[in-house]
């Protein structure tokens, strides 16, 4: 492989950057199965007549396929790279759209969402592409993971005005359709940059290391942090599901419209774009366990924000807050993963901790409208996702502590 190096001590090349951009590409638009099923929630309710946690059922079945094709995809990406995987889950992807625009029943839509839409389509879009983006960077490595995560958010902020207005316009089975035709014409051109495979030897032509030092925590077995990782993720993405899945339609309860929901949506993402990249920069300075606790308690904060105030303009703001907030906590978990697994089983461990905040997300996302459909408001939601949070912050805060006095070092193939 002949590419121009950034640095002869370095594995980044011009051909890395290159391929960040593609990869943010990908993420942008084959990002968008998971935010379309939130804006036509209101859509699917009254089509289907069903209750607010019936309604929400496409959302979770769509996480728990995410979640699980995250790990198996992932397990593609590191065998036969990246751009294999990654053409066929948009050909999925966008076959799934257009069988789901057809759904007669609500259980139809959300099973065509979990098996094409999320599982073969976009599971390959996230989670095995940050693991993927990892291994063409050391230096930068921070930042780089930091920036490919953002094209979740970025698809996060763009889609779902776009989706609504189009919604409103053509109807919701005609934007399903044509968002698979959309996801053909942009992903499949940009998946052939990532033909290559990771380089084996350094700008200058010396090989990688065969050995690195990468750290542990004292007396944590590696799966048994794995574990602690996992429940961590679980209890953050409970509590962030709670305005991700739910503005749009809480904002048509307040009587404010579910368009501004959507825009509340777009905003809250947009901003979570910049707490992505910022988590990234932070934590390539002060480690990812700090970066991973003080971007939790933040979200804490702006959980009891919803609950104070329930103005327009104050959910604008509080929305805008919550995106800043929590934006770089899921992106986080790759470095905090880079930083205490072997390179050569952290795809495979990532997927693992991605897989249990996916699954968190769709606990939260149903459990949410259950309480809604209980008590008639979000009010008790959003005191749920409190309590979710703190389980987290408690976890992370231990893990840190417990770091700062009794990290040791282990070597470990760097390959």
């Amino acid at each position: 492989m002949t590419v121009s190096t950034l640095s002869p001590s370095s594995i980044e090349t011009r051909y890395s950057w290159q391929r960040l951009v593609a990869a943010g590409g990908i993420g942008t638009v084959g990002g968008v199965g998971m935010w379309s099923v939130v804006v036509i929630l209101p859509a699917i309710q009254a089509e289907f007549g069903a209750a607010r946690a019936d309604a929400t059922l496409p959302y979770t079945a769509s996480m728990i396929g995410f979640a699980l094709g995250g790990v198996a995809m992932g397990r593609l990406v590191d065998r036969f790279g990246a751009f294999r995987p990654v053409l066929a889950g948009t050909v999925a992807l966008a076959l799934g759209y257009v069988l789901a625009a057809q759904a007669a029943s609500l259980w139809q839509f959300a099973l065509i969402h979990a098996l094409l839409v999320s599982f073969f389509g976009g599971g390959v879009m996230f989670g095995p592409l940050i693991a993927d983006t990892s291994q063409w960077f050391d230096r930068n490595r921070g930042i780089a993971v930091a920036l490919c995560a953002s094209g979740n958010y970025a698809a996060g902020a763009i889609w779902p005005p776009l989706i609504q207005n189009s919604v409103e316009s053509f109807g919701w089975r005609p934007t399903l359709t044509g968002l698979g035709f959309i996801c053909l014409a942009i992903v499949v051109p940009l998946s052939f940059v990532l033909r290559r495979k990771p380089a084996t030897t350094l700008g200058n032509g010396d090989p990688l290391p065969p050995v690195a030092q990468h750290r542990t925590i004292a007396g944590l077995p590696p799966n048994g942090l794995l574990a602690l990782l996992c429940i961590a993720g679980v209890g953050c993405c409970v509590a962030m599901s709670m305005p991700q899945v739910h503005i749009v339609a809480y904002c048509g309860d307040l009587g404010f419209g579910v368009a501004r929901g959507a825009e509340m949506l777009s905003l809250m993402l947009g901003f979570g774009i910049v707490s992505r990249i910022a988590s990234g920069i932070v934590a390539d300075r002060i480690g990812g366990l700090p970066t991973l606790l003080i971007g939790s308690v933040l979200q804490a904060v702006a959980l009891l924000l919803y609950f104070l105030f329930d103005g327009l303009t104050s959910l604008y703001v509080i929305s805008a807050l919550f995106g800043l907030f929590q934006g770089g906590i899921v992106s986080t978990y790759a470095v905090v993963t880079r930083e205490y697994f072997a390179p050569r089983e952290a795809a495979t461990r990532l997927g693992l901790i991605l897989m249990f905040t996916l699954m968190g997300m769709a606990l939260g996302g149903w459990l949410s409208g259950l309480i809604f459909d209980w008590t008639g408001s979000y009010r008790a939601a959003f005191v749920n996702g409190v309590a979710w949070n703190m389980v987290n912050i408690a976890i992370i805060a231990w893990l840190w502590l417990r770091s700062r006095n009794s990290v040791q070092l282990r070597p470990v193939l760097a390959v």
